[in-house]
C-alpha cells in the first residue's frame, strides 16, 4: 500500500510538473528562465524555482523505482512517521537537484557576455567533454547506483529521520554524478529549448531504466562527441541547435 501510494503521489508531482514546463517554454520564459542584462535576486530566485520544477519532471521518472522502493521497506513506525520519511527522502533528492539551479543560473548569465561565435566553440566543447564522460567508469559507477535501487539501499541503508535524510542526500549525489553532463549539454547547447528538455530526459529515464542501459549511456555519448565534432567544424550549428531554446 505504502508503496502504490508513494507511486500515485510522485506521478502527479511528475505529471504537473510536465504540465508546467510544456505550458510556460512557448512564451519564450519558463517561469522566469529568461535571461535579462541585468539579472537581480528576484531574477535568480525565479530562475532557480522554475529549474527546480523542471528537474522534478525530468528526474522524478527514473526515480520512482528507488522512492518506491524505500517506501516499500519503511515497516517499523506509525503511517505518519512512515509517510514522513519517504517525503523527506524524495525531498532532499529533489532539493539537490534544485541547488544545482545556482551555479545553472550563474553560467547562464555568464554567457550572456559570449559572443556568438566563442559560444559556437563552447557548445562544441560541452559536447565534447559531456560525451566523453558518458564512457568514463565514473559515469558507471554511479550509473550502476541509480540503476540498482535494491543494491543502492542495501549498500546505504540507515533508519530514523538521518537516515532518511543521508540515503536522499546520497541517491542525488549519485543521480548529478550521472546526469551533470547531459545537464549541462542541455543549458548550454540545447538553451533549455523544450526539444531538448524531452530528449534529456529521455535519454536519462532511457539509461538509467532500460536493459543494457550501461550501452545507451555509451552510445549517447558517442552521438554527442560526433555533434561536438559538427560544431566546431561548423559552428554556425550552434545557432540552430539553440534556437529552441528559451531567450538567453
Amino acid at each position: 500500500m505504502a508503496t502504490r501510494i508513494t507511486y500515485g503521489v510522485l506521478l502527479t508531482v511528475t505529471a504537473g510538473a510536465w504540465v508546467h514546463v510544456v505550458t510556460a517554454m512557448p512564451g519564450d520564459d519558463m517561469a522566469g528562465m529568461g535571461m535579462v542584462m541585468t539579472p537581480t535576486l528576484a531574477d535568480a530566485v525565479a530562475y532557480v524555482v522554475a529549474w527546480a520544477i523542471m528537474m522534478a519532471a525530468m528526474m522524478l521518472p527514473s526515480a520512482l523505482p528507488m522512492i518506491g522502493l524505500y517506501a516499500g521497506t519503511r515497516k517499523a513506525g506509525s503511517l505518519v512517521q512512515r509517510t514522513a520519511s519517504v517525503a523527506l527522502f524524495a525531498l532532499t533528492y529533489l532539493g539537490l537537484w534544485a541547488i544545482t539551479g545556482v551555479p545553472v543560473y550563474a553560467a547562464s548569465v555568464a554567457l550572456m557576455a559570449v559572443s556568438a561565435e566563442t559560444l559556437a566553440y563552447v557548445v562544441a566543447g560541452v559536447l565534447l567533454v559531456a560525451g566523453l564522460f558518458q564512457l568514463t567508469p565514473l559515469k558507471q559507477v554511479c550509473l550502476r547506483h541509480c540503476r540498482s535501487p535494491l543494491g543502492f539501499l542495501l549498500g546505504h541503508w540507515r533508519s530514523g529521520w538521518t537516515g532518511a535524510l543521508g540515503m536522499g542526500w546520497a541517491h542525488a549525489v549519485y543521480c548529478v554524478g550521472c546526469c551533470w553532463g547531459l545537464m549541462v549539454v542541455l543549458v548550454v547547447a540545447g538553451a533549455m529549448g523544450l526539444p531538448w528538455v524531452l530528449l534529456v530526459a529521455c535519454a536519462v529515464a532511457a539509461e538509467k531504466l532500460l536493459p543494457r542501459g550501461e550501452w545507451i549511456a555509451r552510445l549517447t555519448g558517442v552521438g554527442l562527441m560526433v555533434l561536438g565534432v559538427a560544431v566546431a567544424v561548423r559552428p554556425e550549428l550552434a545557432t540552430a541547435l539553440r534556437s529552441s531554446g528559451v531567450a538567453m
